[in-house]
């Protein structure tokens, strides 16, 4: 059964064991299934036959199992087939290199011909992969389910200034043992997702040292198309119960992979070492002192290996029934390790890596559901109430407050809520407030005129059904008041609709949000660029969208791009700017930029600020996701080569748009979206 019922996590939940190559492929499917795990991976043709392709009248028996041993979904949900190890397309060797090619072919063609859910490849072991990336490329095409996982270790490819001399020594032993040369596997596995232009069918399976790398090299694979983890038995070690666990490192790398929505098979014989049932029986007849245990008990660690005169007669016995079950359980408890999502991370987790488009706030009129969203975010309206009661303790004096009003206008009412912290605010502060509700939607005007007379603001709250770029107001406002931010800051028009509703503000005034600066930064996302893809056009690849990033991987740290004050007292008005940011990436390893990610972070008023900035992200408040542009063409990136971004936020009477660049010493894309031409924000 699977690891766990839970289904925040994906394919997280699914567990295999890999198995040798054997004719009776049905008795060990189900044998590892009545174990607990979801599926085996296996060799596709028996080791030894190492031959070139099928040649008419040469084959004198089969080199595989029959396909009549199990059904096609079985295939197709149960097994996952490896090509031989032997393999190599681009070896130096003539010979070597032709068999390769002609038997890579031969063994793709049958794991889709058994329309195998996936098929896992090794790494070829020389610095070129071209003829491998050749040959995968030409099966892929016709392929229609079936996915290529390309096994790698998990090694090191620190960068000069980031090494670890432990994680380097481990990987050339992994290495060594997999007849593979030491060197960066990140680079040789981007060089086949390059040339097999990043195709969403290629992933990666990661094999897991004893010794992992740094977690800087680590973090590198999150965004990237990893489907699961080569996990061996040696890398686990037994408790004093006698049961296996892992290392804390190791447990976290299975748990961040595990909220990725990554597999993990098991691999190699169980280091558990069974007993005779009559030692079974007689030590469960002893008396115990205390209780066997069970997975994940014990924090105290002993060597990995064989310890039978350690393992409890429990762990004994389930070894004698299966020799991995105990290892299945241990990854089943660690699968339900983590605690169950909250309130706000369950309402995230269906927007994970989930492309949405911006708001067009001005040019559409919101729907109910998108305004329920947004008012289930109660943090972002505390912050607005905090920042509302700090204003009017600042705006109107104490000795006063008992005899003149202070007038609020709340522009872009929407359904009320921030007339409702307003006046919270004010009861608070014990100020006499009245309000000017400012709503251009007619459908939120109707909920509007409900709230106000089912909660008696009708002395203290006006509805006015106008736009506020065209709205004379009939008094100036001592607070205007907000929520008109995108993820981006400004991409939902805020410093436009602003700098039209400051007009009716006194001129020592106060708006509410005072300022907002956004932040960008370059990430791997293998993921969402591969969603972009799919739609093959380069329309998408010109339009920004709104996400909750998950499998990703900054690689930089974040810079401010633009900032707007209101109210904006400048003689000449102008929105439209650009940026130019220099990225340093020194100590970090090679990577690839699938675009950029995008941020903001609002002061309201005085020290209150809200924010999705990660460094300063107000906490519990999901009303924003972050903002990703995307790249047509991913660009490679060497170990520490800095980059630089150009960012251009251009207007025209009737809408404002984004372009961007990525410019580096090693490659430049083009200018994404010019005269906004695939994407903008209407007026």
């Amino acid at each position: 059964m699977p690891l766990g019922k839970r289904t925040d996590c994906g394919d997280a939940k699914y567990s295999g064991v890999d198995v040798p190559f054997t004719s009776n492929v049905v008795g060990s499917l189900q044998s590892q299934l009545e174990c607990g795990f979801d599926f085996i991976t296996v060799p596709l043709v028996d080791p030894a036959f190492k031959r070139p392709a099928y040649t008419p009248g040469q084959i004198k028996m089969p080199y595989s199992w029959s396909d009549l041993l199990l059904v096609s979904a079985q295939y197709g949900s149960q097994i996952v087939g490896k090509v031989s190890t032997w393999i190599q397309p681009d070896a130096e060797d003539d010979n070597l290199r032709r068999d390769s090619q002609a038997a890579l072919r031969q063994e793709l063609e049958w794991a889709t011909h058994l329309s195998l859910q996936a098929c896992i490849l090794h790494l070829p072991p020389s610095p070129s992969s071209a003829n491998f990336a050749y040959i995968v490329n030409q099966v892929m095409h016709g392929l229609s389910s079936m996915a290529m996982w390309l096994r790698i270790p998990l090694m090191s490819g620190a960068s000069p200034n980031s090494p670890s001399a432990q994680a380097q020594a481990q990987g050339k032993a992994q290495a060594a043992s997999t007849g593979q040369e030491q060197d960066d596997s990140w680079e040789r596995w981007n060089q086949v997702r390059c040339l097999s232009w990043h195709s969403a069918k290629v992933g990666v399976v990661l094999d897991v040292p004893a010794v992992l790398p740094p977690k800087e090299e680590i973090v590198r694979w999150h965004g990237e198309p990893v489907k699961a983890l080569m996990l061996p038995t040696t890398v686990f070690l037994i408790n004093k119960r006698g049961y296996p666990t892992l290392s804390k490192a190791h447990q976290e790398l299975l748990l961040t992979f595990f909220g990725h929505g990554v597999q993990v098979i098991l691999t190699g014989e169980s280091q558990v070492v069974t007993i005779s049932p009559a030692s079974v029986k007689s030590e469960q007849e002893a008396p115990h002192t205390e209780a066997p245990g069970t997975p994940g008990q014990g924090d105290e660690q002993l060597a990995a290996g064989p310890t039978a005169d350690l393992a409890s007669a429990e762990v004994a016995a389930k070894a004698a029934a299966h020799p991995l079950r105990v290892y299945c359980e241990y990854l089943s408890y660690l699968f339900r390790k983590p605690p169950l999502p909250d309130g706000q991370e369950q309402l995230e987790v269906g927007y994970r890596d989930y492309l949405q488009a911006p708001l067009q706030p001005l040019q559409d009129n919101l729907e109910m559901q998108t305004y329920e969203t947004f008012e289930k975010d109660l943090q972002k309206y505390t912050q607005y109430e905090e920042a509302v009661l700090a204003a009017l303790l600042d705006r109107m004096p104490e000795d006063e407050a008992a005899t003149r009003d202070t007038v609020l206008m709340v522009v872009g009412a929407g359904r009320g809520p921030l007339v409702r912290a307003s006046l919270s605010a004010a009861q608070r502060a014990k100020r006499r407030l009245r309000i000017y509700a400012v709503e251009k939607n007619p459908n939120a005007i109707i909920s509007l005129q409900n709230l106000i007379a089912t909660e008696g603001w009708g002395d203290r709250v006006t509805l006015v059904p106008a736009d506020m770029r065209s709205w004379a107001a009939p008094e100036q406002a001592d607070i205007i008041v907000s929520e008109l931010l995108g993820s981006f800051g400004d991409n939902e028009l805020s410093p436009e609709c602003l700098d039209g509703a400051q007009s009716f503000l006194k001129p020592d005034g106060i708006s509410i949000p005072s300022s907002y600066t956004s932040y960008l930064q370059p990430i791997t996302t293998a993921k969402l660029w591969n969603d972009v893809k799919v739609y093959n056009d380069l329309e998408h690849f010109e339009t920004p969208y709104v996400v909750k990033l998950h499998r990703f991987t900054a690689l930089a740290e974040t810079q401010p791009v633009f900032t707007f004050e209101h109210p904006n007292r400048a003689a000449a008005i102008d929105n439209n700017r650009a940026a130019r940011l220099c990225f340093d990436r020194t100590g970090r390893s090679a990577a690839v930029c699938h675009g950029f990610a995008g941020y903001f972070d609002a002061c309201l008023y005085g020290t209150v600020h809200l924010s999705i900035h990660p460094p300063t992200q107000t906490p519990n408040m999901y009303s924003w996701f972050p903002i990703y542009f995307p790249l047509k063409e991913p660009v490679v990136l060497p170990a520490e080569a800095p980059i630089e971004v150009h960012l251009w936020r251009c207007g025209a009477h009737h809408k404002v748009w984004y372009e961007w660049a990525l410019t580096s010493a090693t490659a430049n894309t083009h200018i994404h979206n010019p005269n906004g031409r695939s994407y903008y924000v209407g007026l």
